[in-house]
């Protein structure tokens, strides 16, 4: 609904006041009215949830960390595996003594097939294999963290996109309202310079503002259109009505405690503590690596002559015990390695502790601002009314120009929109909070939707199914089906 105000011709008092009456109304209708059968936050939340590319491409690192488990408890399994081959071979020989000797030549061949199958099962490598599981099952641990750190940036794009398309529709509304507004002052300046109530600079100015006013509102619907495509990115659909969200998160009482609450639970420091271990583990793999290995080897084999009905079975079984003794310094030269990263580790744990601390300050921050500011334009908004019916006032008796009313019309607007760009940033910010605690995520905002569970897939393969047993055919079908969505 729209309330244009109305114009009375007789007298300058009752044009001014009756434009001030409308332009208050009309503000109050653009930026208060709540919107009917409105997408809430939660909405844009499971929707940027649900239709994550960036979650999918995550999630598939994940398997395949999982994977990678699976594929060093291989290790420590028999590994059978099979060949064969058809072989061909002759001989020429040819004879004869002395000067009168009579030569003889002859040949003979054979073709053969071979087939087998060899068997290799590591018993004993001093815990090289074993503690790679351990520290692959660390980067899986890692990876998990990884994946909620995602999520919880998902999230808050989610949030930034619900409330800058918010934000971007209120400031339309308050633009296209001020160019109706100044349209009418405009008729009502050339009303009053054709009955030589004013001079050609009123009308003047009258325009110049409205041209200002109608590039203001272009500007804003450039901007909307910006922030409709960023939700479009994010929640996978176009935006509806969207309402104004209810209240701010719950948030930790305090800054330090906050601060201590990310130290033990932020996905980055999670993930970092178990990259810290995997490299542990990854030394004492590197120095295993030098010992010896026990291994069970047998073989089967069976050759068939096909020029021939002859035919061989052999076969052997033993236990065999090695180890390396030289190989170019490429042992040591990968446990140094191993000690580098395991440091480099360490000090991005450090990193990461840093950050992490200073992620929250900075957050509380930017919220104490945010909200100072919203309670300052809210008073700005609050004044500038006041200001705007005063000058009104003092308009009808000839004290103020109609530069003076559009000037003080034009700081309402103004204040109008910071209180709106304010509040807008209070709830980014209040977001930010959580998503710098690592509280951020599906879990803790409760929504509505079908998580993703991390382990499923590892409790699956965890046990390294083969091929052709019912799971791995099981676990075929499910991959084949997460490729074609």
């Amino acid at each position: 609904m729209t309330i244009r105000p109305h114009m009375a011709r007789r007298t300058p008092a009752g044009t001014i006041a009756a434009w001030a009456r409308g332009w208050i109304a009309v503000a109050v209708i653009a930026v208060a009215a709540p919107a009917a059968h409105a997408d809430t936050l939660a909405d844009a939340l499971a929707g940027a949830y649900n239709n994550s590319g960036l979650l999918e491409q995550n999630r598939a690192l994940l398997r395949a960390a999982d994977e990678d488990v699976v594929g060093t408890v291989a290790g420590l399994r028999p590994i059978i595996s099979w060949s064969t081959d058809v072989t061909r071979s002759y001989t020429n020989r040819s004879g004869g003594t002395g000067v009168n000797a009579s030569f003889s030549n002859s040949s003979s061949g054979s073709t053969n097939l071979n087939a087998g199958i060899t068997a290799e099962w590591l018993l004993y490598d001093f815990g090289r294999t074993p503690l790679a599981i351990d520290a692959a099952k660390e980067l899986v641990l890692s990876t998990r963290e990884s994946l909620v750190s995602i999520e919880q940036q998902v999230l808050l794009r989610a949030v930034q996109a619900y409330m800058n398309v918010q934000r971007h529709t209120r400031f339309v509304a308050l633009r296209r309202n001020n160019v109706r507004v100044i349209s009418e002052s405009l008729r009502a300046a050339q009303d009053r310079f054709d009955v030589g109530e004013v001079t050609r600079t009123d009308v003047s100015q009258a325009e110049a503002r409205l041209s200002l006013s109608r590039s203001n509102l272009a500007t804003a619907q450039g901007d909307l259109e910006r922030a409709i495509e960023e939700y479009v990115a994010v929640v996978g659909k176009a935006p509806g009505n969207l309402s104004q969200p209810p209240s701010l998160p719950r948030l930790t009482r305090s800054e330090e405690t906050a601060k201590q609450v990310a130290l033990r639970s932020h996905p980055d420091m999670l993930a970092a503590q178990h990259d810290v271990s995997a490299a542990k583990l990854n030394v004492l793999v590197a120095e295993a690596a030098m010992k010896p290995r026990v291994s069970l080897n047998a073989n089967l084999g069976v050759t068939e002559r096909l020029n021939g009905n002859t035919s061989a079975d052999n076969g052997s079984f033993g236990l065999q015990i090695g180890g390396p003794i030289y190989q170019g310094g490429a042992l040591s030269s990968a446990k140094r390695r191993a000690f580098a990263q395991r440091d480099a580790q360490l000090g991005a744990l450090h990193v990461t502790r840093d950050r992490v601390r200073q992620n929250v300050g900075n957050a509380y921050a930017i919220l104490q601002a945010a909200r100072a500011s919203a309670t300052a334009t809210g008073e700005a908004v609050r004044a500038g009314r006041v200001a705007f019916d005063g000058v009104n006032e003092e308009a009808k008796l000839g004290a103020r120009t109609t530069l003076d009313v559009l000037n003080a019309e034009q700081e309402y607007l103004d204040a109008q929109a910071n209180q709106i760009s304010a509040q807008a940033d209070v709830f980014i910010a209040a977001y930010s909070v959580l998503e710098s605690t690592g509280e951020l995520t599906v879990r803790d905002l409760q929504l509505a939707v079908q998580t993703y569970d991390p382990a499923a897939y590892y409790n699956l393969v965890k046990d390294a199914p083969a091929a052709l047993s019912e799971r791995g055919k099981s676990l075929d079908r499910v991959l084949r089906k997460i490729g074609n969505q």
